[in-house]
């Protein structure tokens, strides 16, 4: 029907191959109107660049149908639902070449089935979202990458890189774990190679600066860049990245001992309307074991890192389709966002114990609560201005007057100076040094981000995800209030605890 209106927002194709007519004219201008308007959704099937033939050759597999004749499908959907049914029901590759043979067999001459496996994965994978396979040890002391490339045992710990049978017998290939790294320099020059996601990379250089915070260009950290670094600044194609990481199961309530990590890399060149999409949300580590990796993550990071130390540097010959032209692609690292625990793994700083505040450090007040068996701190009214009414309010805290001045919190260069020294080892196996008389750390390792040259400037390098702590803290404060069975923090062994240090009330 040439007259007929596709509701692609309520969940329809967009428009039709071949749909032409007034009709269809009126409705591609009212999508683009109402795109700017409510910096809507971006159109999936975007042209691509017109220098590289390996675009070109994807755009013609989508285009082809399936078989001479064929309406209701093209080479490339079927492939597309061949793999979603091959991760759905985990069939091995073997299968999928048998069920490629049969089908082909089926379908009139001429049609365009991929005769193995091997030629279906070809197909899919211009579509540049490529991994690469790493071995790591068990215990994640190193990665088989680099100079351990060949080795087949760890030099730390001395276990078998591969898998062994009941008979002893060493299974060659079958590593016993293995990290999934998606390499994120060609998603970025396809990103640039979509004329939409092009435009909407530079966006951030032509917003309304109204001075109030409304994007992360209005944020001190990305002021920083730009001034510190100019010629960095000046070039609004330049990326900026921030990295977000945490654990799941991905087994849901089948298994709650198997733990998966993920590394989500997060564009913020983008408009805020499309930088949280799920589209430009990039997985680009996953790690899968039945444990945590803890500060050991530092591990399975290196292939990233080394990737966005090369993006600092620049990439040469990067397309850029709106301008036509070819550029030198250079990308910071802003922040990382976790929860707390998380950003103990990553900053490797210590989350839990006696210097367990990261702005505090040194100068954090633990008690030892002798009932609830909990590690509390009671000198947060520090944070507080010196008049505030709080600081005399002894009766109603822990029946002292505040009159301490807050901490400062350490720089970049501070940190780096005090976790210098600290050994790089990693590994389930290494016993932790005795601390003897020393006073207790407040860090556990040398974070593996301070091998990029800028982290050490960055003014906040590890923000923590505001979910996680309302959730908790609403937790905590509604389950007090109404007693709820679990959730209330107001016990026997609490208030015995709030006698012990001075709380007569």
């Amino acid at each position: 029907m040439t007259n007929y209106k596709n509701w692609d927002c309520h969940g329809e194709a967009a428009a039709m191959e071949g749909d032409s007519g007034g009709e269809s004219d009126s409705v591609d201008k009212q999508e683009d109107i109402e795109g700017e308007e409510n910096k809507g959704e971006e159109d999936e099937d975007e042209e691509m660049s017109c220098d590289s033939d390996e675009f070109l050759r994807l755009v013609e597999d989508g285009d082809k149908a399936l078989y001479p004749g064929c309406t209701k499908s093209t080479k490339l959907n079927a492939l597309v639902e061949m793999f979603n049914l091959k991760a759905k029901h985990g069939m091995t590759d073997v299968c999928i070449s048998d069920w490629l043979m049969l089908f082909e067999s089926f379908l009139p001459d001429g049609n365009e089935v991929p005769c193995n496996i091997g030629e279906a994965k070809k197909t899919l994978g211009l579509l540049g979202m490529g991994y690469e396979k790493i071995h790591a040890c068990p215990n994640d002391c190193i990665q088989y990458r680099g100079d351990h490339h060949e080795a087949e045992v760890c030099p730390t710990c001395t276990t078998s890189r591969y898998k062994i049978r009941k008979n002893g017998v060493v299974r060659d290939g079958v590593a016993v774990k293995v990290l999934w790294y998606f390499p994120i320099i060609p998603r970025f020059k396809r990103m640039f190679q979509s004329p939409r996601t092009a435009k909407s990379l530079t966006w951030h250089g032509d917003r309304n600066k109204d001075g109030m915070m409304r994007h992360p260009a209005d944020s001190p950290t990305w002021k920083l860049v730009d001034t510190q670094w100019l010629e960095f600044g000046k070039e609004p194609k330049n990326l900026r990245l921030a990295i977000s990481s945490n654990g799941f199961n991905p087994y849901a309530a089948l298994s709650s001992k198997y733990s998966c990590w993920s590394v989500i890399l997060v564009t913020y060149n983008l408009p805020p309307w499309l930088c949280m999409k799920r589209k430009f949300m990039m997985l680009s580590l996953l790690i899968s074991e039945p444990k945590q990796p803890g500060k050991d993550i530092d591990v399975y990071l290196q292939p990233l890192i080394d990737d966005l130390k090369l993006l600092w540097q620049g990439v040469e010959e990067v397309y850029d389709f709106v301008r036509e032209e070819t550029f030198t692609l250079k990308a910071v690292l802003l922040w990382t966002i976790n929860d707390f625990p998380a950003y103990g793994n990553l900053s490797g700083s210590v989350t839990k114990g006696y210097n367990a505040c990261p702005i505090c450090v040194d100068e954090t007040k633990p008690i030892r609560l002798k009932h609830c068996k909990k590690m509390v701190f009671l000198k947060n009214r520090r944070f507080l201005r010196r008049n505030h009414p709080y600081r005399k309010q002894a009766a109603t805290f822990d029946n002292t007057i505040e009159n301490e001045v807050a901490p400062e919190p350490l720089s970049g260069e501070e940190v780096l100076a005090r976790v210098e020294g600290l050994p790089r080892e990693f590994g389930k196996t290494q016993k932790p040094a005795k601390r003897g008389d020393q006073p207790r750390p407040c860090w556990k390792k040398k974070s593996v981000f301070f091998e990029l040259e800028y982290w050490k400037y960055i003014p906040v390098r590890h923000i923590l995800d505001v979910m996680h702590i309302e959730k908790n803290c609403c937790d905590a404060i509604i389950g007090t209030l109404l007693n709820i069975p679990g959730k209330t923090k107001d016990g026997a062994a609490c208030r015995l605890d709030m006698v012990d240090i001075g709380h007569q009330n």
